[in-house]
């Protein structure tokens, strides 16, 4: 079982993070925030959940982090110096912070906050929405073993989790972070293919989007690496090989290292506060 967790701040990631959390059935206490009593609302009816409108209990993110083993802060990045401030005071010995904010350094954090406190900067995606997400973590200075296997039993919940040392985090974030992006692009792309020769609109949807789920959940099934899979299903002087030299001959191996490096370099810019 988890020990007890506030989420300051629960936004769509937040909320899908308290949703596994639920489902998981290893929470024995949760207490989110959210600035307004709809918001609050919405994540109310979840078992065992105490949901926190700030506009009506304007000390509930400090209530929460007081009373809570491990505080996941979800609020904007802008946001979280200030929260940061607000919430030190009561935070036990012990207790560990755990950051969504995209761009905002451990190093930030453990300025702000009493020294020694563990600190881990997450990465979640939106697939963690459905239980399918990818999280990357990265742990501060004074992190320990016990720290760091709690968080990653907590992120389980919404998927797969991926230990990385804080500089490669925003490269991780151009690819499993932005990399849902990149898929439905190239469903839409698909789509819009299949409707050039003539299928109605929902035909080709069903087909491109049918095709990238049966294609991953091929993937995942068998355990293959997708080039395996790709040439099995690439025949000889076939129809799909004449398709896959048209991807090769426009290189697109080097369109997606260009576009990762172009969102590697705005990852930069924003943490850079450009």
């Amino acid at each position: 079982m988890l020990p007890p967790i506030a989420i300051l701040g629960a936004g769509s990631m937040g909320g899908a993070i308290l949703h596994g959390l639920v489902g998981s059935g290893l929470a024995t206490g949760l207490t989110v925030t959210n600035r307004t009593r709809a918001k609050a609302e919405k994540l109310a009816a979840a078992a065992g959940v105490r949901s926190v409108a700030l506009d009506e209990s304007p000390t509930g993110n400090v209530d929460a982090a007081a009373a809570a083993s491990i505080v996941i802060i979800g609020v904007k990045p802008a946001m979280v110096p200030d929260l940061l401030r607000e919430i030190a005071p009561v935070l036990a010995p012990g207790t560990i912070v755990v950051s969504l904010a995209a761009g905002v350094t451990i190093a930030t954090f453990e300025q702000i906050l009493a020294p020694g406190t563990p600190v881990l900067r997450s990465m979640p995606n939106t697939p963690a929405l459905v239980g399918k997400g990818v999280t990357g973590l990265a742990a501060g200075s004074t992190v320990r073993g016990a720290d760091l296997a709690v968080v990653r039993e907590l992120f389980a919940t919404v998927g797969s989790v991926i230990d990385v040392p804080e500089s490669q985090i925003d490269a991780l974030s151009t690819i499993s972070g932005s990399g849902p992006a990149y898929v439905f692009l190239l469903i839409e792309a698909l789509t819009k293919a299949a409707v050039g020769k003539g299928f109605a609109l929902d035909q080709a949807r069903a087909m491109a989007e049918q095709t990238f789920l049966g294609a991953t959940a091929l993937l995942e099934a068998s355990g293959d690496d997708p080039a395996e899979l790709r040439r099995r299903v690439t025949s000889p002087k076939g129809t799909t090989e004449r398709a896959i030299v048209v991807f090769e001959d426009g290189d697109i191996d080097g369109l997606f290292v260009r576009a990762t490096d172009a969102a590697l370099a705005r990852a930069r810019e924003l943490a850079a506060g450009a």
